[in-house]
């Protein structure tokens, strides 16, 4: 038969269908959508492009012949399978927490170099969106649906046990991975991987929500929101390793470049026309803001930022309008004068410390920007850029204000509502910012000047502040409208397609006898074509919700609820009706930047699109509306912990992430550690959870037991023991008496039971050694990149004057037992509680 001489067409949305255009259809060969078999049927060396509906596809039948001896039988090799023929490589690059308006490409100060060669050697566009958060838009990016269609309604720490929000992709919704490995692509992941739940992050597995789990055949990253760069938390494939040990200066921006570049030398080596999927996604530049000291240099010698944020805007907006990617007639958002400082209106030590957070911030977006390039440059080297389909993504959401409007040296304190002043990070920290002692974000202010022209920033899915993202895509052998712009709507969930068609591959029917989800995007390739640069997008629907804030486009308008929260703000009161926040609306044929609120002059359109958006909440699993942000944090979860109060080790046993360690917050608590302790004395650690900057930990020092509570590096409270431990066994304990009423009381929108005080007890062989209160303890979270470890440490020490990692215990452990003991409400406190609830909603 024949092949066909029509490409498929892929990616519904809305009953809209795309096919290739005709500039695609001359330069590509053509295949047919039925299985193709190359060379001779049965040969080592033969060859087949599959039909792709079902997924793997079925058994090849055996076509040779099997007599009583070899001599008279007749092999017949399964063909291998093989992309469609001409099939381009794919390099998908998504960078973290960038604005809009922060690199070069997109009219920004900070050079990204490797951005403008894309966007050079292709094409720009200035209307691709996300979702407002990490998980999701990564959900939405590697299976073409939206974020609650995939389960990330919010990211994996916050999940709930809602279909939209359980941080599960589920089978029916095979990944963009699954699909091109199974059709033949070797399918790789290089970084960040927030899309496992984190009560599945542990050894223990199960392994399916997993980059190999989910059809990528090798990982290099890490799980979560974030990592230090310096010391991550780091796996190949599911192995946690360490290669920063023993190597000063050692840092993952570079690592994971050298690893990807590796990787594609490695396959071009052994298959050089193996098409190749690569999915590149570096940690930055979400915090910890962590470049090399001489990209901090290089920046700062640059003076990109002494003007302040407001001029910073103008700035930017200018060289927007020139480039000519936001209309001339584009208007400036005001500047938030009631929420952010004009910066002539801070003082001379506000203005260093800012403007050294915001240079860290630039240099470490520029070094990641190097290092794609330099991934870039390799797939050039090999003589494969002309058929290699680059999608670089500037951000997975907008500008992130997650680190206070004062900036913080350590991140995990600003999630436990913990503020550092200016004066302290000048005096503590400053020289040290973006290094290993840091766990650094920069002030709101230049997040929202980053995300120029637009309002609000990463977190907030009503407003471009918080959705809009620069794009660039190049695929020389096919774009020939080299520096061309783009401007229609589209969205994360756009590229799956995208990818499908410029393979031509069909999205599968079945997956391991599942049948399968549509895909909810639109294939963007119909802008490939030149001849289509200023048609109509087909892309015209679209929602948005994060945590409440939602808003709805169509046909070139949006209606945006008013902002629920400014969200540097996540333990404050709580919006319980986030359906009822009122709308804005914007036509955005007229107004590109959300720039005139026109409700008030056309309610009916405004009606219409409310009522569109609740069409769409409905039939993508967005509903319940949840405006909540800690007490999701603390939402228990079906982890391997869920329901137990004891839990007992012996040995070595490190690596249990946050998400599936025991949870000894807001709780009564008891460690006891069984050790023997040999002739010549013993030292090393028993237990802890988290590290520098925040957790705590219980381990002998010169033989010495000592518990540490590491307060966010702001402030350590420890228990010594004023003896070492002869030899011989003994019994090492700590107790904690907590004096609060625990996370129950976040169900009443209440904080009140958590981060209260209680009082601690070190015990050797069941005397008391030390006490000592605690006046506050850790309300939300622990430091997050760092595990659970027992009878050693990884990442890094709660004290770094006691120990440096891996402090493996000398002696004998022979049984660790952990008791936690959860306040629980009575019926006096629920009342009041209650009560409490319904006076602060009459007061609003």
């Amino acid at each position: 038969m024949a092949p066909a001489r029509a490409a498929h067409s892929v990616g519904i949305h809305h009953g809209v269908g795309v096919s290739l255009t005709c500039l695609m259809l001359a330069l590509l060969p053509v295949t047919g959508t039925a299985q193709q078999v190359y060379g001779t049927p049965g040969s080592p060396s033969s060859t087949m492009t599959i039909d792709g509906q079902q997924l793997p596809p079925p058994p090849a039948k055996f076509r040779g012949k099997v007599e009583r001896n070899a001599a008279q039988s007749k092999p017949y090799w399964p063909a291998r399978i093989e992309p469609p023929k001409g099939a381009p490589n794919i390099l998908l690059i998504m960078t973290d927490d960038v604005g809009f308006g922060a690199p070069s490409t997109f009219g920004g100060v900070i050079p990204t170099p490797a951005l403008d060669r894309i966007a050079a050697n292709g094409l720009r566009y200035t209307n691709f969106n996300s979702t407002a958060l990490c998980s999701p838009t990564r959900a939405a990016l590697i299976t073409g649906r939206n974020h609650h269609s995939a389960g990330f309604g919010v990211i994996s720490e916050q999940s709930s046990g809602y279909p939209g929000y359980n941080s599960i992709i589920s089978p029916e919704k095979a990944t963009i991975g699954r699909i091109l490995k199974d059709n033949g692509y070797r399918t790789s992941w290089f970084g960040k991987d927030h899309n496992v739940p984190a009560f599945q992050a542990s050894q223990d597995g199960p392994f399916d929500q997993w980059p190999n789990g989910m059809g990528f055949e090798y990982f290099y990253g890490f799980i979560g929101g974030d990592t230090s760069q310096w010391q991550p938390n780091l796996f190949r494939n599911t192995t946690a390793i360490f290669p920063y040990e023993g190597k000063p200066g050692w840092n993952l921006t570079t690592a994971q470049a050298d690893e990807a570049i590796s990787y594609m030398k490695r396959i071009n080596t052994l298959a050089p026309e193996q098409p190749f999927f690569v999915y590149y996604v570096p940690g930055g530049t979400h915090a910890p803001h962590h470049p090399t000291p001489e990209w901090i240099k290089k920046i700062k010698d640059m003076h990109l930022f002494d003007k302040g944020w407001n001029e910073l805007r103008e700035q930017i907006f200018a060289n927007q309008k020139k480039l000519g990617v936001i209309p001339q007639n584009a208007k400036l958002t005001p500047w938030p004068d009631k929420l952010l400082k004009q910066w002539d209106a801070l003082s001379a030590d506000d203005k260093k410390m800012f403007t050294h957070q915001v240079e860290v911030y630039a240099a470490y977006l520029a070094y990641t920007d190097n290092e794609i390039g330099r991934v870039i440059q390799a797939v050039a080297d090999m003589g494969k850029l002309d058929n290699t389909l680059i999608m670089y993504i500037s951000g997975d959401n907008g500008g992130s204000a997650e680190g206070t409007q004062l900036g913080t040296p350590n991140e995990v304190a600003s999630f436990n509502g913990v503020n550092v002043p200016v004066e302290d990070q000048l005096k503590n920290f400053y020289d040290l910012w973006g290094s290993d002692k840091t766990y650094n974000h920069m002030a709101v202010a230049w997040s929202w000047a980053l995300d120029t022209p637009f309002s609000w920033t990463k977190q907030v899915a009503s407003h471009f502040g918080g959705v809009r993202q620069g794009m660039a895509i190049s695929w020389p052998k096919v774009i020939t409208d080299k520096g061309g712009i783009r401007n229609q709507f589209h969205h994360v969930i756009d590229v799956v397609p995208t990818i499908l068609e410029a393979t031509r591959i069909k999205q599968p029917k079945m997956v391991d006898g599942i049948k399968q989800s549509p895909i909810e995007g639109v294939s963007m390739a119909y802008t490939f074509d030149k001849a289509n640069a200023n048609v109509a997008s087909r892309h015209r629907t679209q929602y948005f919700e994060m945590m409440g804030d939602h808003s709805i486009y169509h046909d070139g308008w949006i209606a945006s609820t008013n902002v629920i929260r400014p969200p540097w703000e996540i333990t404050g009161p709580v919006n319980q009706d986030p359906a009822g926040t009122p709308y804005e609306l914007y036509d955005l044929t007229k107004d590109w930047t959300q720039s005139e609120n026109v409700a008030a002059k056309y309610p009916a359109k405004l009606k219409q699109m409310s009522d569109l958006f609740w069409v769409e909440a409905k039939k993508y699993n967005v509903l319940p509306l949840d405006a909540t942000v800690a007490t999701r944090l603390v939402t228990p979860r079906p982890s391997i912990t869920a329901g137990r109060k004891e839990f007992v080790w012996s040995g070595v046993q490190t690596g249990t992430p946050n998400g599936d360690a025991p949870n000894i917050l807001n709780s009564s608590y008891n460690f006891k550690a069984d050790v023997d302790v040999p002739q010549n004395g013993a030292e090393g650690m028993l237990v802890t959870q988290g590290g520098r900057f925040g957790g705590y930990a219980m381990y002998l020092l010169k033989g010495k037991p000592v518990f540490v509570w590491n307060l966010f590096d702001l402030k350590r409270l420890r228990w010594d023991s004023p003896d070492a431990l002869p030899p011989g066994k003994h019994i090492v304990e700590f107790d904690f008496k907590y004096d609060g009423l625990g996370m129950g009381t976040l169900a009443y929108n209440d904080m009140s039971g958590i981060g209260r005080g209680g009082t601690g007890v070190l015990k050797v062989d069941g005397k008391e050694v030390a006490t000592q209160k605690m006046e506050s303890t850790v309300p939300l979270i622990l430091q997050w990149d760092e595990n659970l470890d027992v009878g050693a440490d990884t990442g890094t020490p709660v004290d770094d004057k006691d120990y440096q990692v891996p402090f493996r215990f000398t002696g004998a452990l022979n049984k660790l037992t952990l008791t936690v003991d959860r306040p629980q409400l009575t019926a006096e406190d629920e009342k009041k509680l209650m009560q409490a609830q319904r006076n602060n909603k009459t007061s609003e």
